[in-house]
């Protein structure tokens, strides 16, 4: 029997600001571009198991509801009407959220996360899940619940994690940007497997609020295109402070709301980068082990970036503290998250999550205390380099995407990983320096497998960040490079 053919139509490549636009005008409905979204599903997921809760009837229900608005003359939001699927583990009032966990098979939030209700206020209209990762843990995608997500690019590979699923339907024209969240790299490693976009924002440009626990930090919700300026469309829609968010960011979301990036410099690409000083470096001036096929594409965009006029020098901050932070700080949100279930369903659980859990239970106050004092350092040592630059730019994964039936890559260009977060620490080491960075496609190996490159700015910087990861992919245009499933 021959596969199934794959439904492509007018509007799968469409950008989110291309959707909402035709939806806006009239000449496509929410409805049409919802039975639209759900036929690629159809098609596509069995290729990749992405999307892993699907509830059409009430998806239908929503599109339904604003066509109805847009019929009576209602406002329309700047997403209105668009179908988006979210990410497993984030709640959305009335649809199941397990954490790819059989222990949660049944568990229906009541509410919305504040990511999801901002969404919703925009005018996204809920057509599902994706999958993720058994609690998040790792940036690989697979689970005993759900199964494995692979590769549109290459469907015996991994297409990374956490948010693995969200991005494998993204880079095979499910939907055009969508929701995540990023710990470790979740969003920056799975745009780097995937060759989209992935933005990890400033701690509190997205801000957590009660209920939860609004003193986070670590892990940051943030969102994942295939193109630079719809995640900038979906951060002017979900940032912003809000009630019961004592760390949030005081700036509106209409900060996002740039014209370049509605409208970017075709006829100059890469202007953006001019005059820009960039710190460069591919492993952090030896800090990381990387794969020879990630440096040899990473290495060609220290030469892009200073042909386009940026200046480029090899310049660094110390990040040797950033392991310290990360695992700690990381270790004791695992205790705080999962000790109820470790103590009470410990073999339903995963092994790497029993083990970060009760890593964080049996941390002493002098780990607690050196952490903190370590995170002060950090905090300096970044200071410093911004001082003194606009950008730093690294190796987004330093692995490409790797064999789907393993857990985690076991060595780098021959170095052995101690365990299943080691791989991660090109993204890990700039997530505990609460600094805001984003995966561009950057290119691809002689096997056609996508490589990123990550961009780093200071604290607060989320915006100039984006102007610079939009020029450089108007430069480079990796991003146009689609999977052939």
């Amino acid at each position: 029997m021959s596969p199934q053919p794959l439904h492509e139509s007018e509007l799968t490549w469409l950008s989110t600001r291309e959707l909402a636009a035709r939806i806006a005008a009239g000449e496509v409905s929410a409805r049409e571009a919802l039975d639209d979204q759900l036929a690629r599903i159809d098609t596509v997921n069995g290729r990749l198991n992405a999307i892993v809760t699907r509830d059409d009837d009430r998806a239908r229900e929503h599109a339904e509801r604003a066509d109805e608005h847009q019929a009576r003359g209602g406002e329309l939001g700047p997403l209105h009407g668009v179908p988006m699927t979210h990410k497993e583990s984030t709640a959305v009032a009335g649809w199941r959220q397990t954490r790819g966990s059989a222990l949660l098979a049944d568990n229906v939030p009541a509410q919305d996360a504040l990511v999801i209700a901002r969404l919703h206020a925009a005018g996204v209209v809920t057509s599902g899940k994706s999958n993720v990762p058994e609690f998040t843990a790792g940036s690989h995608t697979f689970n005993r619940l759900f199964g494995t997500t692979v590769n549109p690019y290459d469907t015996t590979r991994s297409a990374a994690g956490s948010s693995g699923g969200a991005a494998a339907a993204i880079a095979a024209g499910v939907q055009a940007s969508g929701d995540g969240s990023d710990m470790g790299g979740s969003l920056r490693t799975p745009g780097s497997f995937n060759n989209i976009v992935g933005m990890r924002p400033s701690n509190g440009r997205i801000p957590y609020a009660l209920p939860a626990n609004p003193w986070s930090w670590l892990a940051q919700p943030g969102f994942m295109a295939r193109t630079v300026g719809d995640v900038a469309l979906l951060m002017a829609a979900a940032s912003g402070p809000a009630a019961g968010a004592p760390s949030s960011l005081p700036e509106p979301g209409s900060v996002f709301q740039r014209p370049e990036f509605a409208e970017p410099r075709r006829h100059e690409p890469g202007a953006g980068l001019r005059g820009l000083r960039i710190g460069f470096s591919t492993d952090l001036d030896g800090l990381l082990p990387v794969e020879p096929e990630v440096r040899s594409v990473v290495d060609t965009v220290a030469g892009v970036l200073a042909a386009a006029g940026a200046q480029v020098d090899e310049a660094i901050p110390d990040l040797r503290d950033a392991d310290e932070v990360f695992r700690v700080v990381r270790a004791v949100d695992f205790a705080e998250d999962y000790r109820h279930l470790v103590r009470d369903h410990r073999d339903a659980v995963r092994d790497a999550v029993v083990w970060n859990t009760e890593l964080g239970l049996a941390l002493t106050v002098d780990e607690i205390l050196s952490a903190q004092e370590a995170r002060i350092r950090l905090l300096a040592a970044t200071e410093g380099f911004f001082a003194h630059h606009d950008l730093l730019v690294l190796t987004a994964s330093q692995v490409v995407p790797f064999d789907a039936g393993i857990e985690y890559p076991e060595r780098i260009d021959g170095t052995p990983m101690r365990d299943y977060l080691e791989w991660m620490r090109a993204a890990t080491v700039v997530s505990a320096t609460g600094c805001p960075a984003v995966s561009v496609p950057a290119g691809f190996t002689a096997d056609g497998l996508p490589v990123g490159v990550q961009l780093v700015a200071a604290p607060g910087r989320d915006v100039e960040l984006l102007l610079a990861a939009q020029a450089f992919e108007e430069l480079t245009g990796h991003h146009l490079r689609r999977p052939v499933l």
